[in-house]
């Protein structure tokens, strides 16, 4: 009997960003991953609630909710501002060499 190997998560994920194509994709996923969870981190060392912050910023739970999670594709720099504004703090994006 053959015995079959084990394929891991990390070893998948090595193939598959061999491929010019999905590792773009990859890319914009991760980025959008790593937004979402620095204003989840915010958002809870500021004490608010997904709610609370919804209000300061005039929208729904449920659309914190989208940002959070990742799923959120309409990032404008005016949603980071109001994010912002809402937590007292300030936006700065940077550009760094890839």
């Amino acid at each position: 009997m053959k015995k079959s190997k084990v394929r891991t998560f990390r070893s998948r994920l090595q193939e598959d960003l061999k491929d010019p194509e999905f590792r773009v994709h990859y890319e914009e996923e991760r980025q959008a991953l790593k937004l979402a969870m620095k204003i989840a981190k915010l958002r809870e060392k500021r004490g608010l609630s997904q709610l609370q912050l919804a209000k300061l910023m005039g929208t729904s739970q449920q659309a914190i909710s989208r940002i959070e999670s990742g799923e959120y594709e309409g990032f404008t720099l005016k949603t980071l501002e109001k994010i912002a504004e809402a937590t007292g703090t300030r936006v700065k994006i940077e550009f760094i060499a890839a």
